[in-house]
């Protein structure tokens, strides 16, 4: 699979990610049908299948639960074949996201994901924002935190999952990459990625499929690609003919 610059970073990646949400927490989640977690088996067996079609990138956060720690646990040895993007800010404790945007929480927090995913750098790392996109920007300054992070290797690359337009560009301007939502049902942040093209940064599109609400895939990955400033688009299946369905569709 052809691998893509992610803006003007000196990262490559496969112009499909794998999410892992669903490795991780199956409570407080908002797709069509209840779940169970994946065992370890079958996730060998998904992460087999994802490195077959090409796919480089892996998606995670500390909100997804115990994702992160599998992903450590399973990834043992192959570190160097994937490019793994985490978060910060949120997490998700007894059935509850909390937030702290804090300079000193988003360093734990990293420190944390680095020990559960067993690697010493992020290739990516992005704040998980609250919705308070501007805020979180502004009087946080979490892109400077994220500056020291990458400053002392802790980290490749750095931007905000956002949730508004205006954190989407604003984090055009001041980071690597915005991760955005992006479909056929809202389209508001296409404002996002056409800027992002002009500004040579890159995106990452999150709910293609509305949280498994859009149901023909191909012509949602047909309409999401047809924007040139979209890097990656995130996939959040556990089911890995799904996975190859969506790639090879």
């Amino acid at each position: 699979m052809l691998k893509l610059r992610l803006g003007s970073t000196d990262i490559d990646v496969s112009p499909f990610g794998l999410g892992t949400v669903k490795w991780g927490r199956n409570e407080g989640v908002h797709y069509p049908a209840a779940f169970q977690l994946p065992t370890d088996t079958e996730l060998l067996a998904l992460l087999a299948e994802t490195k077959s079609l090409g796919i480089n990138l892996l998606d995670t956060a500390p909100a997804y639960g115990v994702s992160e720690e599998r992903l450590g646990k399973l990834l043992q040895g192959q570190r160097q074949d994937w490019i793994l993007s985490s978060k910060a800010g949120e997490d998700f404790i007894q059935g509850q996201s909390h937030f702290d945007f804090s300079s000193q929480a988003i360093h734990r927090s990293v420190e944390r994901s680095l020990q559960r995913l067993q690697t010493d750098y992020l290739d990516i790392l992005l704040i998980h924002s609250n919705g308070e996109d501007q805020k979180i920007i502004e009087e946080h300054a979490v892109f400077v935190t994220l500056q020291q992070l990458k400053t002392a290797g802790k980290i490749r690359a750095f931007g905000l999952s956002s949730k508004t337009v205006a954190g989407g560009l604003l984090t055009i301007d001041h980071a690597d990459v915005a991760m955005v939502t992006y479909n056929p049902l809202h389209t508001e942040e296409r404002a996002v990625i056409r800027y992002a093209q002009q500004k040579q940064k890159g995106i990452f599109i999150k709910k293609a499929f509305a949280s498994g609400h859009l149901l023909n895939t191909s012509e949602v990955l047909q309409f999401i690609f047809s924007e040139p400033g979209v890097t990656s688009v995130i996939l959040g299946t556990i089911n890995p003919k799904h996975l190859r369905e969506n790639v090879e569709g």
